[in-house]
């Protein structure tokens, strides 16, 4: 009879060891896990409506589809905002110019716009059309409007997740408030992925 209770608190002890303890410990650092893809992480197929943008890549305006499936294993930079600014703008621009510059490494581009709320999100995008004069990236809104594909896992809180990716896999995540990307580092993953 004592042999059973030695092995069942030792039973209990280890219980604790590995699924209470580590447990407190995260909680007391403050720390929680944090979400969306990272590098060597697979890319999703996904669905959008173009709204416009990438003026010559024989989609209409309108046109329900997965750019991601379009792309195949290209690199590409995939873009998915909540809110939009000046440095968003600037971001769509150098893009252009990335993607006029690497079209014999078929660099690719995508900019998605998710929210609440659907019908406000194709008014942002089609002003964000023109205010960002894009002409090779597709600016787009998500099947999925509130959060993006699911399995990107992008968080509530998240304005702005840059995505850049080759082979079907993440290279590099990039998240922040709309009025702080950080184009020139953005920029600097590209070229790296590109070298």
């Amino acid at each position: 009879m004592r042999r059973s209770s030695v092995s069942m608190g030792f039973i209990l002890m280890l219980a604790f060891v590995f699924i209470v303890a580590p447990s407190a410990t995260v909680l007391a650092a403050g720390s929680t896990p944090v979400a969306g893809l990272k590098q060597g992480d697979p890319i999703g197929a996904f669905r959008v409506t173009k709204i416009g943008g990438a003026t010559n890549d024989e989609v209409e305006p309108g046109d329900f589809l997965c750019y991601r499936c379009r792309y195949g294993s290209s690199p590409m930079v995939m873009v998915f905002a909540r809110k939009v600014g000046p440095k968003s703008i600037e971001l769509v621009k150098k893009l252009d110019a990335a993607i006029e510059t690497h079209e014999s490494e078929k660099l690719r581009g995508l900019f998605t716009f998710i929210g609440a709320d659907a019908a406000k999100l194709k008014e942002q995008a089609e002003a964000f059309v023109i205010s960002s004069g894009a002409k090779l990236v597709p600016i787009v809104v998500a099947e999925d409007v509130q959060d993006g594909p699911m399995d990107y896992q992008i968080g509530a809180d998240d304005e702005v997740t840059i995505l850049i990716a080759q082979d079907s896999q993440v290279v590099a995540t990039h998240v922040c408030a709309a009025d702080k990307i950080d184009v020139a580092t953005v920029m600097s993953d590209v070229e790296a992925m590109l070298e």
